[in-house]
């Protein structure tokens, strides 16, 4: 691959719906994944959804990650389109109020199975956050069980979820706690790094014990970890995902097209997918790779991002599509 390829391999998308725009983009910057969201699955026919996905495999020459958020309850792709799918998508808290992790574990094996059947490899999922406060932006994601249990549900979740050959996705690390949207602003935790460590970490660990493909980072700014630049932009947290936790999978940011970001990107007259890299993370979500190809590149050639690190990125991107049999 030219330098070029490889870094379009670093961004997944976002899928506005349009197809044809999409279609041009993945081909275009060989992109490394696609992300789907309500407007993917609407207005077309079930066929035409998977003959849809399946002209974006043959433009891609790697083969392409498609992903999207399928948490269930709230935040449910799947039954955007009744044609696609007709049944509900329970919330996991109440999933796991129906019958515990034995539910939790059929239920997300059931989804990923339909995910699968419908072209999607990859999903976003599950919530490995803790909210205390009933009324936090995330209480309603989560699995609403303490720091212990919540780690045995994302244990089983992971499993469940790629014994079905999709890639299952912890989020949001380090642990989202009960902090305000970061969709729309800027959001801080003021939490000391033990209880971080002894609490918010825990979900995390049990995912990467049990084998999680991907880990999504928070655009959250936490004070005893990095005080000045939010999670997905901080070196300092990905260190410790990787060096201090041994995760070995890939690291992909919240959307960058999220308030906190964009803000913050115009605050520093900075370019986010940039920092990203810098960062550490393997995955660009939500980036612009019409602007972000060019000056991530004259990044490498100014030795600011080395290809050893992109490099690597690229291969644990082509693993993951290997171990999924999407790779070609």
């Amino acid at each position: 691959m030219s330098l070029n390829e490889k870094i379009g391999q670093l961004y997944f998308v976002h899928s506005s719906g349009n197809f044809e725009q999409e279609r041009q983009a993945i081909k275009k910057y060989q992109l490394g994944g696609i992300t789907l969201f309500g407007p993917d699955f609407q207005k077309r026919t079930h066929q035409q959804f998977l003959d849809q996905i399946s002209q974006y495999q043959t433009v891609s020459k790697t083969g392409l990650l498609v992903a999207t958020d399928q948490e269930g309850g709230t935040v449910s792709r799947l039954n955007s389109n009744k044609e696609i799918s007709d049944r509900a998508y329970p919330s996991p808290r109440e999933v796991y109020q129906h019958g515990g992790l034995t539910a939790v574990e059929k239920e997300y094996s059931d989804v990923a199975a339909i995910l699968r059947k419908n072209g999607i490899n990859m999903n976003f999922a599950p919530v490995a956050d803790v909210a205390k406060n009933k009324s936090s932006f995330i209480y309603d994601r989560t699995v609403s069980q303490d720091y212990n249990e919540t780690a045995k549900y994302v244990a089983a979740s992971v499993k469940a979820i790629q014994n079905k050959k999709v890639a299952a996705t912890l989020k949001h690390f380090p642990g989202y706690g009960d902090a305000s949207d970061t969709h729309t602003g800027f959001a801080q935790i003021n939490k000391s790094f033990t209880a971080y460590k002894n609490e918010d970490l825990l979900p995390f660990q049990a995912g990467i014990k049990a084998g999680a493909d991907g880990i999504m980072v928070s655009h959250i700014v936490i004070n005893s970890f990095d005080p000045k630049i939010p999670a997905s932009l901080s070196p300092k947290i990905h260190n410790y995902l990787r060096k201090q936790m041994h995760y070995h999978g890939l690291i992909i940011t919240d959307d960058l097209q999220m308030g906190a970001i964009t803000q913050f990107a115009e605050k520093y007259h900075t370019n986010a997918d940039v920092l990203a890299l810098k960062a550490g993370n393997d995955v660009i979500l939500g980036g612009n790779p019409q602007t972000g190809i060019p000056l991530i590149e004259q990044a490498v050639k100014k030795k600011q991002i080395s290809k050893k690190q992109i490099d690597q990125s690229v291969y644990r991107i082509l693993k993951l599509k290997e171990k999924l049999g999407i790779l070609k």
